[in-house]
């Protein structure tokens, strides 16, 4: 609708103009026959009229010459008139390489996304929560759309071949080694020890009845039962007495020793080849076992439940991971000039990605299209493009034209 608009304004702006244009030439004509007819008794009129006689001739002229462009003069099929429309394919493949020689060049199209500053209206877009939770909820609800057309089967079945792959192609033992040795770094190993003692305490506490009733079926039947209740107190005493010790002693032999098993097994995991292949060993007998398949179903069935949440309730789930990881990044490139000039090279350099790999399309789209225009229409749309101006060419050269005869008029009355 808009653009019906658009060309009806066009088309009366350039009806208008070529009024004006027409009606100057006409005007210069009316002129040039009353003082042509009127010279013989009024000599002075002479010098009117052949400035309008030249007016005349110029605004003829620049007529031929626009009305060329677009049509033939009168309806007549005068050679090298009706160019538009005649030369339309030759013009569509030289405004097609015009444009991309001169406009899809990389300095062109920096120095545009330059000025725009594109990265730093990322940065901002990016910073917004609700602009990146609008992402989020979108992403969400086209992969949970996707997920209902898949079969769970399948995607399972990709995910443990995934998943064996990598475990299968990963070293089990050495990655073992490096994690023990993360661990022991600044003996942070024994605060699981003191973890562990913990938990064997509350365990003792709490098995206090089933130790009581193991030392009652091991004794004989004949020893009797405040005997067995000596036996269980003297066992609970000295397991209790015990973790006390090692927990409260920073240098307890059984620290020491501790320590020295973690470190000979570390040692073992990164240079015995033995060590090395029963870990290897229990990592294959874990893939193979039911709970590694359930594990690899159950990342799909998590995933695609949590994305359907989200996608039909996205303001009940608090923002996640991603969406805080964007917004951070946009703060970044905000605040981080080195991160802000990366990302906008990086946009250049998309953008002269597309360009280059695509500017040829573009050049033969233009051409392609021009060339599967009608060639009325073709020269319409060119004549209410350019045609209001060129209007003026008509009346500039009926007043250039008037005032060159007025000169040539005047240089032939002084010259002897």
């Amino acid at each position: 609708m808009q653009l019906l608009q658009d060309e009806a304004t066009r088309q009366e702006q350039l009806d208008r103009m070529k009024r004006r244009a027409t009606a100057l030439l006409i005007g210069a004509t009316v002129i040039f026959i009353v003082s042509r007819f009127f010279e013989s008794r009024h000599p002075w009129l002479g010098i009117i009229r052949a400035t309008t006689e030249a007016g005349m001739v110029g605004g003829l002229a620049d007529w031929f010459a626009v009305t060329a462009l677009f049509r033939h003069p009168m309806g007549i099929p005068i050679p090298h008139t009706a160019i538009v429309p005649a030369r339309k394919d030759r013009v569509g493949r030289t405004l097609g390489a015009f444009v991309q020689k001169n406009f899809l060049t990389r300095d062109v199209i920096a120095n545009r996304l330059r000025s725009l500053d594109v990265a730093t209206k990322l940065g901002e877009w990016l910073a917004s929560p609700e602009n990146v939770r609008q992402i989020a909820r979108h992403t969400a609800s086209s992969l949970a759309s996707a997920a209902q057309l898949v079969r769970d089967e399948d995607v399972e079945s990709f995910i443990d071949r995934g998943v064996q792959e990598r475990v299968h192609a990963m070293k089990a033992a050495p990655l073992l080694g490096r994690l023990l040795s993360v661990i022991t770094a600044d003996n942070r190993h024994q605060e699981l020890l003191n973890e562990a003692i913990r938990l064997a305490a509350t365990a003792v506490e709490d098995s206090r009845a089933l130790i009581r009733l193991r030392v009652e079926e091991e004794t004989p039947w004949w020893v009797p039962s405040s005997i067995d209740d000596k036996i269980y107190r003297k066992i609970v005493s000295a397991i209790e007495r015990t973790l006390i010790e090692v927990r409260d002693d920073p240098e307890h032999p059984l620290r020491e020793r501790f320590d020295g098993a973690i470190q000979d097994f570390i040692e073992k995991l990164n240079n015995s080849p033995a060590v090395a292949a029963r870990i290897e060993a229990l990592k294959e007998e874990l893939l193979l076992s039911d709970a590694a398949r359930r594990f690899s179903a159950g990342l799909w069935v998590r995933a695609k439940g949590a994305l359907v949440r989200y996608a039909e309730k996205p303001e009940e789930v608090a923002p996640g991971t991603i969406e805080r990881a964007i917004n951070a990044f946009g703060d970044a490139v905000l605040t981080d000039p080195e991160l802000l000039a990366k990302v906008d090279n990086f946009i250049v350099d998309v953008a002269m990605f597309l360009v280059e790999r695509y500017q040829s399309e573009v050049s033969d789209l233009i051409a392609h299209t021009v060339a599967s225009w009608d060639p009325e229409v073709t020269s319409k749309r060119v004549e209410l493009a350019i045609g209001r101006d060129l209007q003026f060419i008509r009346i500039n050269g009926t007043l250039v034209g008037g005032l060159a005869g007025m000169a040539i008029y005047l240089i032939s009355k002084f010259m002897p």
